[in-house]
């Protein structure tokens, strides 16, 4: 089983990758991993390495939540929306650095688990839905920052809509497996700056609830949560 040396390993190994931001380091030192992956897999929690978790899908490899929670710059009065909650794991290190986290899921499986391991952990300033990320969670919109964790080719622009004046979207674009590239796009008074970040391998992000119609756009290949 993990043990608490893993998690400094792990947060030690994140450093020497080169996330600086101490608040980010400090809530993902606060989620225990290893109640976010399958049983069989608890030994290698603390391993940063992408892991399988239900529904053919996979929990996130630890620098790349790291990497992509650093650069959306959070703030503790932040409302966040997250596309593809997966195990939680994201949305719980988000829970520690904001106000809100609204996370949609389109696996209705993922999204009963996730719930439960929220309640284990006591975390409640995070809401989940059943829903088209492609679409959002337009009731709650405007949100400050938007993560997505499943690649596009282009950036939805109902996400876009969603984003508030002076806000942060972090997202994987890209035309195909081998050309996505994690991307920060800025909301400013006069339209939308475009900023590469760092190359990835994500699963395409799907319109529709899982098994409602679902359709999977031409464009956008690859593999979800896994290794930069």
């Amino acid at each position: 089983m993990a043990s608490a040396q893993d998690q400094i390993g792990l947060i030690m190994q994140l450093r020497r990758r080169g996330i600086r931001d101490t608040k980010v380091l400090r809530a993902i030192e606060r989620v225990p991993r290893e109640l976010f992956v399958d049983d069989a897999f608890a030994d290698h929690a603390y391993q940063d390495i992408a892991l399988p978790i239900e529904c053919g899908q996979t929990i996130s490899q630890p620098f790349v939540v790291a990497f992509m929670t650093e650069k959306l710059d959070l703030d503790e009065r932040h409302k966040i929306l997250e596309i593809g909650t997966g195990s939680g794991y994201q949305a719980a290190v988000l829970s520690h650095l904001c106000r809100r986290v609204y996370t949609v899921e389109r696996w209705r499986e993922l999204q009963k688990s996730a719930e439960r391991r929220f309640a284990r952990l006591n975390i409640t300033n995070v809401t989940t839905i059943i829903g088209d990320g492609w679409l959002g969670w337009p009731p709650q919109a405007p949100f400050d920052r938007i993560i997505v964790t499943a690649a596009a080719h282009e950036a939805p622009p109902a996400l876009l809509d969603q984003l508030k004046v002076g806000g942060r979207m972090i997202i994987p674009l890209g035309e195909s497996r081998d050309a996505q590239q994690l991307v920060q796009i800025d909301k400013t008074e006069q339209g939308f700056t475009e900023k590469p970040l760092l190359a990835v391998r994500f699963v395409p992000l799907v319109h529709g609830r899982a098994g409602v119609g679902a359709r999977q756009p031409k464009a956008a290949r690859g593999a979800r949560r896994e290794d930069a």
